[in-house]
């Protein structure tokens, strides 16, 4: 089965395209090229293409012999005007060459007028069919879009070879037939020629894949489906548009030509990459058109300065009426414009200039912290930015700091302020210099020099007025010896009357002194000690006291000064250490001793140190770099406390002997040592405190000792009464007189001890009394206080004198018979016996 397309006659074409089918009966299509057209062309109707890149790809002009028709750059073939063709063919020819080679070439078109061809009838001869073993073979049409007709307009036909035997019906399906959008194609069963009922839009539909069917009266397929491409050809019926509808680039003032101001694009809805969509700019009007400032590339849509001489301060913004347009930018392309807005950004190109030359105010004496002198100034710069705010300067003539200048952040005005007082007796009128430049630096114009900076001058005259003293300068000094003793006197503060230039009726107060050190004369302002000038005391910082001073006039006007002290070292001050140092045994065995000396470097290290005889045994002593020095042990010491007597001088001799307690412990360092106790050798004892448990524990041992000593007492009284008193009848004392006197007891009451066993004895000899021996005798004797009494004399009262009674003579005062002692000790024996006995039976 083959596939022949037909049309049914001529097609008219009311719009720029139509369906062509390029057929090239030529063995070199670049000689002759036949064209299949319709017999009446519209103007502007695309009718071929030349294949230029294969027959002459370097061709720079293309001519046409035939004025009906033109040839663009790519080859397409467009009418000039609408033209009615006759049956017959029509041919013309092309002349493409190029340029720089002077070479040209030749090619002819043939126009070959389409016509229709009558359907034939199909009926049946066989009854048998078999499916024929041919392929369909296809043939691309294509569909011009926006067709205006006349509807319904034919496509194509498609036939089956089987229709020469067997009557055959046509049918299709697909997009445009039973799918979206409907009804657009239709097919007649019986000839198969395809027609398209309206006009196709490529935007919205580029190309329908279709499907037809070749089927006997009963149904049977003798062929395949046969797949339809139907390709929609673009027209140009889309003109292209900006992509943005304001557009707005900024470029700074000033800069150099060819600077990229911005790109502008364009969106085209017709078929890409073909002529159609091949578009160019121009930009058409320039706000204010006068002198031309910019340039756009017409493929790429980028605008460039095209001069140096941009300047914000004559113009700030520019519009630019661009225009883009498809077609290579021909001039029957379809076209659109749009505005471009350029802003200009602000360079500092414009230096601040004052509005006077000069400037003249006054001012009063000593005032200060006020406002003397406004100054404005003008810039053409971008008005509140950094291109036009100004920045003051005194450039000549405020050598002393008298003068301040600010600018005005709401007016951008110079405000000249006086912050020092001006004095009418030094000079009566200061002339100024000032300058003013902006917060931004300056850029250098392409078309101008470097700006400069803007100068004015300001005459400040100084009024006089009746002033109070004058402290001048406000800070003296004066110098004096460390340790000045009370009493004596010093310069003292020294001001001025400026209108006489001298000191006369001026009185002077001491305002500040913070150690009290002087007192000051009313008159002439001279001090006097009332203490020791002490370098080394906390109120002198870097060796200098400072008094502070006021100055009064009659008026009570008044000025105050300082009188700064600086005081002379003196060597009163030894080196000292610290009274306490550990060394720890696990770390090192030796200390360092770092003296400190209260006087100035002058009288200060190098220092000296010497151990004191007692002390050599045991330790060794090291000066290391006349600043500190190295205590070591010469032997391993026990962990204990230990005194060193050390003598320390400083560089000119001055000396102190310092008695350093060294604590040797067990450590590795010395916050870890825990000696609580000190067995001090060497050493003066130091305060220990004991704590509360040692106390309890001391308190708490001596109290055990005491009840054990007690108890060992009554234990001790209690054998004694048993052992010596079993039974009172039993027991009586035997007097003998045979004996001879024993030894004389001195005590002024003698009673019998209980704890004495001697008592006892059945020998009645009496033992021990009061810490001395008694032998017995016939004659027992006692000494009480020089008096002897008899041993005859006695009755049974509470003391031996009792005894004796009132009228018996006596012949020895202190001294006692034996028979008095047996009257006085029998009857009481008796009792305590019975008072034993019974506590014994209990």
């Amino acid at each position: 089965m083959a596939l022949a397309s037909a049309t049914p006659g001529s097609i008219f074409c009311n719009q720029l395209l139509f369906c062509l089918l390029v057929l090239i009966f030529s063995c070199d299509a670049c000689q002759k090229i036949s064209l299949q057209v319709p017999s009446h062309l519209q103007a502007e109707t695309l009718v071929g293409k030349v294949n230029l890149k294969e027959c002459f790809p370097s061709a720079s002009l293309i001519l046409s012999s035939d004025p009906d028709f033109r040839i663009l750059e790519d080859g397409s073939i467009y009418t000039t005007h609408n033209l009615i063709l006759s049956s017959e063919s029509k041919s013309f020819s092309i002349f493409p060459s190029d340029s720089q080679s002077q070479e040209q070439k030749k090619i002819e078109i043939v126009l070959d007028v389409r016509g229709k061809k009558a359907p034939e009838k199909r009926h049946t001869r066989d009854a048998v069919l078999k499916r024929s073993k041919r392929r369909w073979a296809p043939i691309p049409c294509s569909l011009m879009e926006n067709s205006l007709g006349p509807f319904p307009q034919h496509v194509q036909q498609v036939q089956s070879d089987a229709a020469q035997n067997y009557t055959i019906f046509y049918s299709i399906s697909g997009p445009g037939v039973d799918k979206e959008p409907f009804n657009l194609f239709y097919i007649d069963k019986d000839t198969g020629d395809i027609f398209c009922t309206r006009s196709i839009d490529r935007e919205q539909y580029e190309q329908f894949p279709l499907y037809a069917y070749a089927t006997t009266a009963d149904g049977y397929a003798p062929e395949y489906p046969l797949p339809l491409l139907f390709k929609v050809e673009d027209d140009n019926d889309n003109a292209p548009y900006f992509e943005n509808k304001v557009t707005v680039f900024s470029v700074p003032e000033n800069c150099r030509t060819g600077t990229s101001v911005g790109q502008v694009t364009a969106i085209d809805l017709d078929e890409p990459d073909t002529l159609h969509t091949r578009l160019k700019y121009k930009i058409l009007q320039q706000i204010p058109d006068h002198p031309k400032h910019f340039s756009i590339h017409p493929d790429t849509g980028v605008i460039t300065t095209t001069t140096p001489l941009l300047d914000r301060e004559h113009c700030d913004t520019y519009k630019l009426v661009m225009e883009v347009r498809d077609m290579g930018g021909q001039p029957f392309g379809l076209f659109n414009t749009g505005t471009i807005t350029i802003s200009l950004e602000d360079e500092n190109d414009n230096p601040p200039y004052f509005t006077q030359t000069s400037y003249f105010t006054e001012v009063e004496e000593n005032r200060i912290d006020v406002e003397i002198l406004r100054m404005a100034v003008r810039d053409q710069d971008l008005p509140n930015t950094p291109h036009s705010k100004a920045v003051y300067k005194i450039l000549q003539g405020n050598e002393n700091g008298n003068f301040k200048i600010s600018t005005d952040p709401n007016t951008n005005e110079g405000v000249l302020c006086v912050v020092k007082p001006l004095n009418y007796e030094v000079s009566r009128q200061v002339v100024l210099q000032i300058g003013v430049l902006n917060e931004a630096q300056f850029t250098k114009a392409a078309n101008s020099k470097t700006p400069t900076m803007c100068t004015t001058t300001v005459t400040v005259k100084i009024k006089d007025s009746d002033e109070g003293p004058e402290c001048q300068p406000p800070v003296k000094v004066v110098q004096s010896r460390d340790g000045l003793q009370p009493g004596q006197e010093l310069h003292g503060y020294k001001a001025l009357d400026p209108e006489t230039r001298s000191g006369e009726g001026l009185r002077y107060k001491k305002i500040g002194d913070e150690d009290n050190w002087f007192e000051i004369n009313e008159h002439t302002g001279d001090l006097r000690t009332i203490k020791v000038l002490d370098r080394e005391s906390k109120f002198v910082k870097n060796d200098q006291y400072n008094v502070s001073v006021v100055a009064m006039d009659t008026d009570g006007r008044s000025c105050t000064g300082t009188l700064v002290v600086l005081l002379e070292d003196y060597n009163d001050h030894p080196p000292q250490i610290d009274k306490e140092v550990t060394i720890c045994q696990h770390a090192k065995d030796y200390a360092v001793l770092q003296p400190v000396d209260a006087d100035g470097p002058e009288n200060g290290p190098p220092f000296q140190f010497f151990l004191v005889n007692s002390a050599n045994k045991l330790w060794n002593l090291e000066t290391k770099d006349g600043k500190t020095a190295i205590l070591r042990q010469r032997q391993t010491l026990d962990y204990n406390y230990y005194t060193v007597p050390i003598i320390i001088k400083d560089r000119h001799g001055l000396n102190a002997k310092h008695m350093l307690t060294v604590r040797v412990c067990d450590c590795t360092a010395p916050s870890d040592c825990k000696m609580n106790t000190k067995n001090v050798r060497d050493v003066k004892p130091s305060n220990v405190i004991l704590g509360r448990w040692a106390i309890l524990a001391m308190v708490l041992g001596s109290a055990l000792l005491l009840c054990i000593l007690f108890t060992c007492f009554c234990v001790t009284a209690k054998r004694t009464v048993k052992k010596c008193f079993p039974d009172v009848a039993q027991q009586n004392l035997i007097v003998s007189n045979t004996e001879g006197p024993g030894e004389e007891v001195m005590e002024a009451n003698i009673r019998l001890p209980t704890q004495t066993s001697n008592i006892c004895d059945t020998s009645m000899s009496v033992g021990t009394l009061g810490g001395q021996g008694v032998k017995t005798q016939q004659s027992f004797e006692m000494v009480k206080g020089g008096y002897t009494l008899d041993s005859s004399k006695g009755g049974g009262h509470q003391t031996l004198e009792s005894i004796k009674g009132a009228g018996q003579g006596v012949t020895d005062t202190g001294r006692y018979t034996y028979h008095d002692w047996h009257s006085f000790t029998q009857p009481r024996l008796g009792e305590e016996s019975i008072r034993g006995h019974t506590l014994i039976k209990n």
